[in-house]
């Protein structure tokens, strides 16, 4: 297929969007993905906004104003005036009713977007929709029904999740997820920027890959400036996002930002008995149920330590745009409009470094460490390959090639020793160092059996 010039990326994301297109069945598609992350303009520019019906809920508003709106939405799309409907149930008949006098068209498009702000309490939308869909809609082969929702949970749980009319009723789900930094790149150079790469990767351990965050950088400033003219200046647009963000995803948005703000404090993340000791929680479900909607998310991931049980799994918070307002703007002082300009540079350095060993993790990767009796050791970052092989990774950031000096290699030499006789594991150890621009030649440089820089990392579309 050719790819919408309109996308940045995205390519598997249109390749399913393109295959329900050229299906010849009905297709119920589920677009789903943490707020801001670009699934109604993913769905839009697909489709260059030609649907046969489109409505948007309204977030935190009542189900006669919601109902309001979509009829103002039916008059648009069919010419014809409906009486108000009194329920979902007669407002989904009438807006069979439209779509019944399109049959004879080779595709018949239905864009629902922000599906959760439609289910209002006691509104019985989601019953609405499935009795639209098992009823009418599942027998048209031309029918598509494309949904989108940023309330994460909402779709997973009462729409893909459902245990009624509606389960297994979806054919296409697509998890939307935050840009890569090579997606980025594509991005900011598709709104003409012409920073450098180290300077969209510092732009990327800031906003993460999320496409309205970026949108909002201006070309003609610099990338600090940028910073203190989203968080820091008087009316800073980006300064109440946080709040907004969980407010919008999750209804119990005050323990998802206890959870939250407790891992940002530990690069490597804690296990979930660590979790419920810290925020002196209870053992249950509904712990489980947060740390899983974060993770859907994309706030946080799973993973465990290198031979560690199940049980010992790692939560880690890895949302880029989240660890920088909690490190910096959550405690600001509100007076120094140029935050982050002024910063002394270690400061500065220290978060850059932090934030680069988050960004050059990927969902596969483990940790290790030793404690206890006899000499302690830790590796943050390890890839154990299926090919009988562990890479050691020492993540270093800077802005030229790193020196390796005598002791710091005797210093990595004698970490790898304690973790194999620790680990006792076969297995080929390679030590992999991951800097922007690598190490510098030198008399130590041979130790280092793999090097990977910021150019490896943007290659990673």
């Amino acid at each position: 297929m050719e790819y919408k010039t309109s996308i940045v990326g995205r390519q598997k994301e249109q390749e399913i969007l393109q295959k329900c297109i050229d299906s010849e069945r009905p297709e119920f598609i589920a677009v789903y993905g943490r707020r801001r992350v670009g699934k109604t303009y993913l769905v839009k520019q697909f489709f260059e906004d030609k649907f046969d019906f489109y409505a948007s809920g309204v977030y935190q508003v009542s189900r006669a104003e919601q109902l309001k709106r979509w009829q103002v939405q039916l008059k648009k799309y069919s010419g014809r005036k409906f009486t108000r409907p009194k329920d979902w149930f007669e407002a989904f008949d009438q807006l069979q009713e439209y779509l019944q006098t399109l049959t004879d068209r080779d595709k018949i498009v239905v864009f629902i977007d922000e599906l959760p702000w439609f289910d209002t309490p006691k509104s019985n939308f989601i019953r609405a929709v499935e009795v639209f869909w098992n009823t009418w809609a599942s027998t048209q082969k031309s029918f598509k029904l494309i949904v989108c929702g940023s309330a994460t949970t909402w779709m997973t749980n009462k729409l893909l999740g459902d245990k009624g009319g509606l389960h297994n009723r979806v054919t296409r789900p697509i998890r939307l997820s935050p840009f890569t930094l090579a997606e980025t790149k594509l991005y900011l150079e598709s709104m003409e920027f012409d920073w450098s790469e180290s300077e969209i990767m510092e732009a990327y351990m800031i906003f993460g890959g999320i496409p309205y965050y970026l949108s909002l950088l201006a070309s003609e400033l610099s990338l600090r400036q940028n910073v203190d003219e989203l968080f820091f200046a008087p009316e800073a647009i980006l300064k109440p996002e946080y709040e907004f963000l969980f407010n919008s995803l999750f209804s119990e948005a005050g323990i998802y930002r206890k959870v939250v703000e407790l891992l940002s404090s530990k690069l490597k993340g804690l296990t979930r008995t660590e979790i419920i000791a810290d925020l002196k929680a209870v053992d249950n479900g509904n712990l489980s149920e947060i740390l899983d909607n974060l993770e859907k998310c994309d706030f946080l991931r799973t993973y465990h330590a290198f031979g560690k049980r199940q049980r010992d799994m790692l939560y880690q918070l890895t949302d880029m745009f989240t660890l920088f307002y909690l490190r910096f703007v959550k405690n600001s002082s509100g007076t120094n409009e140029q935050a982050w300009s002024t910063m002394k540079e270690g400061q500065r350095n220290a978060w850059s470094g932090y934030a680069f060993d988050i960004s050059g993790i990927a969902s596969n990767f483990c940790t290790w460490s030793k404690k206890g009796s006899g000499k302690g050791a830790q590796i943050d970052l390890l890839i154990d390959r299926d090919d009988n092989v562990v890479n050691l990774c020492e993540m270093k950031y800077g802005d030229r090639p790193y020196e390796l000096t005598k002791d710091y290699v005797e210093w990595i030499k004698e970490r790898r020793d304690i973790f194999k006789a620790d680990t006792q594991t076969n297995k080929t150890l390679r030590i992999t160092f991951v800097s922007p621009y690598g190490i510098a030649k030198g008399k130590y440089s041979s130790t280092i059996q793999s090097v990977v820089t910021q150019k490896d990392l943007f290659s990673q579309l």
